[in-house]
C-alpha cells in the first residue's frame, strides 16, 4: 500500500505526497479521486468475495484521512503546476513508489476533477460526526467536486438513523453504492452475506428518504442452477420496495481464490451457463416495477447493452435478451468467445465479417484441440478481476 502518514515528510524536509489506495472501487468511479477512509471489510465472510481475505478491518484515524486528502491536494497542485510549465520536479521526481497515487490524481484531473469515492467496503460504519468531518474537509479542499460517493452495507444503512443519513447528505455525501447481490433470504444465508431481505429494504429506503442517491448492485448467476428463479424473482421484489436510483448488474464469476470455489468442487453449487444467466436476467427485468436506471457496466457482464430507464425501456431490454437467445448456438458461442477476448462489445459487432471470421477460426482451433469451451471462457474471465 502507498503512503502511511510518516512517509510524507522525508529527509531534507521536502514534501513527498502520497496517500493510501484501497483495492477496489465501483466501475462507474473509475475516474474518481480515491480517498481511503477505512481499511478492508468489517464483515468479510461472503463466499463469492475474495478481495479482503486474510486482512483485518481497521478504522483509520481522522488525522490519517485528512492527511491523505492533503497529500492528494499536493499531488493535484503539482500536476496542475507542471501543466502550466512550473517546476515541480523536486516534489514528484523519482517517486516511483507513489505512481499509483499520481496516476489516480492524473486520471481524476483529466476527467474534470468532479467526483470522489471514499474507500473501502463500508465507509458508513464510521461514526457519523467523524465521517461528516471527512466529507466536509474533502469538499473544502477540492471545491470542484460535484459528487462524493461511498460503499455501504445494507446492514449498516439500516442501523443508521434517518437523521444521521440526512446529516451526511447535508455534509455532501451524494451517493451510496450497496452490494445487495440478491433479495432471496435462503441465498443470502448460503452466501453468508450478513444481511436479510428486510435489512436491504429498510436500509435502502432510509438512504432514499435521506435524499442520498442509491445504487444497488445485483449479481446475476449468484443462485446457481438450484436457486436461479427464486434469486431473480425475490431480488426484483425487494428492489420494487426500494426503487433505487440505479440498479447495476455485476455477474457472478467464481475466482480460484474465493471461498465459493470449494463449493464447485463439492458440487454443492452448480454454476449456470452464460446463456442461462442471460435468461435469468430476463426473468429479473420482467418482474421489476421501478423507476430506476439499469446499468450493465461491469467487465463480467456478457451483454453490456442491457442499459436503460425503467419502466419505459423495459421492452427494449427484454428484446436485447431475446435477440441474443434466439441466435443459433454457434453464433452465441462466437459472441461469447469474442466478448471475452475483447473482440466484441455489443451484439451488433457480430455483423463485422472480419472479427466474426477470426472468432470462427479460433473456435475451430479450440475444438480440434479438444478443449472445453466453457472452461476456456471461464479461465478468460479469471483474468478480468
Amino acid at each position: 500500500m502507498t503512503g502511511m502518514a510518516s512517509d510524507r515528510y522525508p529527509e531534507r524536509g521536502r514534501l513527498t505526497p502520497a496517500f493510501e489506495l484501497g483495492p477496489i472501487r465501483p466501475p462507474c468511479e473509475a475516474f474518481s479521486l480515491l480517498i481511503r477512509a477505512t481499511r478492508n471489510c468489517p464483515w468479510n465472510k461472503c463466499l463469492f468475495c475474495r478481495t479482503y481475505r486474510g486482512v483485518k478491518f481497521r478504522l483509520r484515524t481522522i488525522k490519517e484521512i485528512l492527511g491523505d486528502i492533503e497529500a492528494a491536494k499536493a499531488i493535484s497542485d503539482a500536476l496542475r503546476g507542471m501543466a502550466d510549465g512550473k517546476d515541480y520536479g523536486g516534489m514528484l521526481g523519482n517517486q516511483l513508489e507513489y505512481q499509483a497515487c499520481v496516476h489516480n490524481v492524473a486520471l481524476w484531473l483529466r476527467a474534470g476533477g468532479r467526483s470522489a469515492f471514499l474507500q473501502d467496503s463500508n465507509t458508513l460504519i464510521m461514526r457519523t460526526p467523524e465521517l461528516i468531518q471527512v466529507i466536509a474537509f474533502l469538499r473544502k479542499t477540492f471545491p470542484s467536486l460535484s459528487r462524493v460517493t461511498s460503499y455501504a452495507r445494507s446492514h449498516t444503512s439500516a442501523r443508521k438513523t434517518l437523521q444521521e443519513l440526512q446529516e451526511l447528505k447535508e455534509a455532501g455525501l451524494d451517493r451510496i453504492h450497496t452490494g445487495m447481490e440478491t433479495g432471496y433470504d435462503p441465498l443470502l444465508q448460503y452466501m453468508q452475506k450478513g444481511a436479510t431481505a428486510e435489512q436491504h429494504i429498510v436500509g435502502g429506503n432510509k438512504v432514499r428518504e435521506s435524499g442520498i442517491s442509491l445504487c444497488e448492485y445485483v449479481m446475476p448467476g449468484l443462485g446457481g442452477r438450484k436457486m436461479s428463479r427464486e434469486h431473480a424473482l425475490e431480488t426484483a421484489r425487494v428492489l420494487n420496495q426500494i426503487n433505487p436510483d440505479y440498479i447495476r448488474l455485476r455477474s457472478l464469476h467464481v475466482r480460484y481464490d474465493s471461498p465459493l470455489r470449494a463449493k464447485l468442487t463439492e458440487e454443492d453449487f452448480i454454476l449456470q451457463t452464460e446463456d442461462e444467466v442471460v435468461e435469468e436476467i430476463g426473468v429479473f427485468i420482467e418482474n421489476l416495477s421501478v423507476t430506476s436506471r439499469i446499468k450493465s457496466d461491469h467487465v463480467l457482464n456478457l451483454l453490456t447493452e442491457i442499459e436503460g430507464k425503467l419502466p419505459e425501456d423495459k421492452q427494449k431490454l427484454l428484446d436485447i435478451i431475446n435477440t441474443y437467445l434466439a441466435l443459433p448456438q454457434e453464433e452465441r458461442l462466437n459472441f461469447r468467445l469474442g466478448r471475452r477476448v475483447g473482440y466484441y462489445e455489443r451484439l451488433a459487432d457480430l455483423q463485422d465479417a472480419g472479427r466474426h471470421a477470426e472468432m470462427a477460426e479460433a473456435i475451430k482451433r479450440i475444438s480440434l484441440q479438444g478443449d472445453d469451451f466453457d472452461k476456456v471462457i471461464f479461465d478468460l474471465k479469471d483474468s478480468f478481476i
